[in-house]
């Protein structure tokens, strides 16, 4: 065979395989990372779910379409209105909007029932003037990502509550106390977790003795007894803030145990590695050993582990408040809106009341989902 017919067509077969090669030789180990997660697409799609949550979090007054304590007395219990993209009358049309509401007071029942009322079309749109409020609590708005064009207008596109407020609205800010007491818990969790499982783990003996005591009495305590315990001996007289942050604390002092024994189970592998002995000839001090050469040393570890503990703050959060434990009014999460569903009666009446469960929902496997996809990246060789 001729070499001229052979030369062109090798570099188009066998470059790509070689240049792929080539860039795994040499990336580092968070690009690794990135390849590996990148490729599991639910937990990709995971992410961005996840993302757009915190955003909504952190902007839940220019998301939501009306304030969380804005409350209609007319609109008790009322029922979702579906929202309609195109108007038919005088032709086909893009007009998002509405159906207002016919309201009728059940004297027998001793309740108010409510009918569509077509003729009442109650038009929506995006960016529309609302309530004022501050974004971030420093820039002056009145603008909102959707809503009723004209606001004294009713838009209950998930129903109203037993106040006669927008749900929707509230589970919105909902999002920022539900999913900020996951990270800020978290965040406290782990700390706990690396210091005390760290020095479990470096020092051995009787420390490691102690702490690993410690972690088991707490581990053998059931769960939601523990937590109405603790969350009963909160003062009834603080005000919501500081429930906010003792609730936090709590879910803390409870979560920190599993990963303490996962940093104690390494670092009794590597505290006799080569590195560390160098790190020990060279004077660094026990806890720069610790947090500065050996906890990186699985980073990738930590940051699945982390990822997988949101969701159960999350939920403990939400059990705590469903139970009447919790987080308590003015103060809005996605637990303290299901507490208003513990009834029968009020879950027959009002069946979109647990329109908050399906948010925990979304968001906890979303949170699983990344999880999942974090730990086999964190580990891309295998």
């Amino acid at each position: 065979m001729d070499e001229s017919q052979v030369g062109p067509h090798v570099p188009l077969t066998l470059a790509p395989p070689l240049e792929r090669d080539a860039q795994i030789e040499v990336a580092s180990q968070w690009q690794l990372m990135w390849w590996r997660f990148k490729q599991h697409k639910v937990a990709f799609v995971s992410a961005i779910v996840v993302l757009l949550i915190y955003v909504v979090a952190l902007i839940p007054e220019f998301v939501a379409p009306y304030p969380s304590d804005v409350v209609n007395a007319r609109y008790l219990y009322a029922p979702p209105q579906p929202l309609h993209l195109f108007r038919t009358d005088g032709g086909l049309r893009f007009e998002p909007h509405v159906v207002g509401y016919r309201s009728v007071v059940d004297a027998a029942a001793g309740r108010r029932t409510f009918t569509t009322d077509d003729s009442l079309i109650i038009p929506a749109g995006l960016f529309v003037q609302g309530a004022p409020y501050k974004l971030f609590g420093l820039i002056p708005m009145d603008r909102h990502l959707f809503g009723p064009v004209d606001a004294s207008q009713p838009m209950y596109l998930l129903g109203a509550d037993r106040l006669g407020g927008d749900l929707l609205s509230k589970m919105i800010y909902g999002t920022r106390i539900s999913m900020s007491i996951g990270l800020v818990g978290v965040a406290l969790s782990l700390t706990l977790g690396i210091v005390l499982g760290g020095v479990s783990g470096y020092y051995g003996g009787i420390v490691d003795t102690a702490i690993q005591r410690v972690i088991e009495c707490l581990r053998s305590i059931p769960t939601i007894p523990l937590w109405m315990g603790l969350a009963a001996a909160l003062p009834s007289n603080w005000p919501p803030l500081q429930i906010y942050f003792g609730i936090t604390i709590i879910l803390s002092l409870i979560g920190w145990t599993g990963l303490a024994r996962v940093v104690r189970g390494r670092f009794l592998a590597m505290r006799s590695e080569e590195f560390v002995t160098a790190a020990q000839l060279d004077g660094a001090s026990d806890m720069r050993i610790i947090l500065r050469y050996m906890a990186p040393s699985f980073a990738s570890h930590i940051i699945a582990s982390t990822t997988l503990a949101i969701p159960a703050m999350i939920i403990s959060e939400t059990s705590l408040s469903f139970l009447g434990l919790g987080l308590q009014p003015p103060l809005v999460s996605w637990g303290t809106l299901l507490k208003e569903a513990q009834s029968v009666r009020s879950v027959l009446q009002a069946p979109w009341q647990l329109w908050p469960a399906a948010a925990v929902i979304v968001t906890v496997l979303a949170l699983n989902f990344l999880g999942d996809g974090l730990r086999d990246a964190a580990d891309p060789y295998s």
